[in-house]
């Protein structure tokens, strides 16, 4: 059964997860653990002052950062968000298992709603590719245990207080399908793709691809 995190590295570059399993490391830096906790604690930061703010790893100023926080009180989904029917819930269903940092109660006695956190910034309009993979891949996994079909997830960006949704649509549920079968063919180093998502790649050198990250071209 294929991790939610294997089928996000696929969507992203196959030779890239390919690297990574070889070192079998699934541990999260510090700041990104850090990051992903402030989606526990938003209550408390919405109104807190810029001196509590500027010692947390946030990815705004903490004006802009408390009105982003107030957007989000003002969605129906806010009191679930922050009271979710459970927290870092292990999910495994036919094709692929992992876990979401909540899950948020259902509607009308339905199944709940998946939550992933991302420690990074949101495009400006939906989700990155490889964040939608893993979206899809829990609601997928959600509803094998449920048996009922989940239609949505949510992408929570708490270092930045946005959340947006993922509806599972046919193009969404057609990149999941190519990241699962890019993940069952890895038996050795996949093709590389040399374009610009190699210049921030840890195995940039061990790949061999020609490009060379900014570090390397300024020093």
């Amino acid at each position: 059964m294929t991790p939610f995190s294997d089928l996000a590295a696929a969507a992203y570059c196959p030779r890239q997860l390919y690297y990574r399993r070889r070192e079998d490391d699934r541990s999260l830096p510090a700041e990104v653990r850090d990051r992903i906790e402030l989606a526990y604690r938003y209550p408390e930061l919405v109104d807190a002052p810029d001196s509590v703010l500027r010692r947390l790893p946030i990815r705004r100023e903490p004006a802009a950062y408390r009105r982003n926080l107030s957007r989000l009180r003002e969605r129906d989904l806010y009191d679930r968000l922050v009271d979710p029917a459970e927290t870092r819930a292990f999910l495994s269903g036919r094709e692929c298992h992992g876990v979401v940092h909540k899950l948020l109660a259902g509607v009308d006695g339905g199944p709940p709603m998946p939550v992933v956190c991302s420690p990074g910034e949101p495009p400006d309009r939906g989700v990155w590719g490889p964040q939608s993979v893993r979206a899809v891949a829990a609601a997928k996994a959600l509803a094998w245990e449920w048996e009922q079909p989940v239609r949505r997830a949510l992408l929570e960006y708490p270092a930045v207080g946005v959340v947006r949704e993922v509806r599972l649509t046919t193009r969404r549920k057609a990149a999941y399908r190519r990241a699962l079968r890019a993940v069952r063919a890895i038996d050795g180093p996949p093709a590389r793709v040399d374009d610009d998502r190699c210049t921030s790649c840890d195995y940039r050198e061990r790949c061999g691809t020609r490009r060379r990250s900014l570090r390397s071209l300024l020093g």
